[in-house]
């Protein structure tokens, strides 16, 4: 069996899309409640390093407490900003998926068919209705 992981926020349609994609593909994957169990600094490392981005690209600048804090000021160093994350792990985009493939913050949500190259076992649309995967299991939308 495929081993992946999603860091998942079951409040989120991006996230819950993501998340039934990696189904679709006949894969259960380890579920992170990543607001419930924050992942600790060196997995928030482990991640930024996979995906090669720095702390800011994966920072939810949506959310209210980003501009409260003044995350955007350029004075923040990753270290302070990772440390930020594990205290306030809202401030963590959504979703973040690991497999052997690869590493992807997954927005859209059908960025993870870069890291997942499984055949999809159905035909997918997202909560909104948009077609991504044909009865053929083509990608007809990405």
């Amino acid at each position: 069996m495929t081993s992946i992981t999603i860091y998942h926020n079951p409040k989120c349609g991006t996230s819950r899309n993501t998340l039934a994609l990696i189904r679709n593909a006949g894969v259960e994957p380890t579920i992170v409640h990543y607001l419930d169990t924050p992942p600790s600094e060196s997995t928030l490392k482990g991640l930024l390093s996979n995906m090669n981005l720095n702390a800011r690209e994966i920072m939810r600048r949506k959310e209210k407490l980003y501009d409260e804090l003044n995350l955007a000021d350029d004075k923040w160093t990753d270290e302070e900003l990772i440390g930020l994350m594990r205290v306030h792990p809202i401030l963590i985009e959504r979703p973040i998926v690991v497999t052997p493939w690869g590493t992807k913050l997954c927005r859209p949500s059908e960025a993870v068919l870069d890291v997942l190259p499984l055949p999809q076992k159905a035909p997918f649309s997202k909560e909104d209705g948009t077609l991504l995967i044909n009865e053929h299991g083509d990608i007809v939308s990405k």
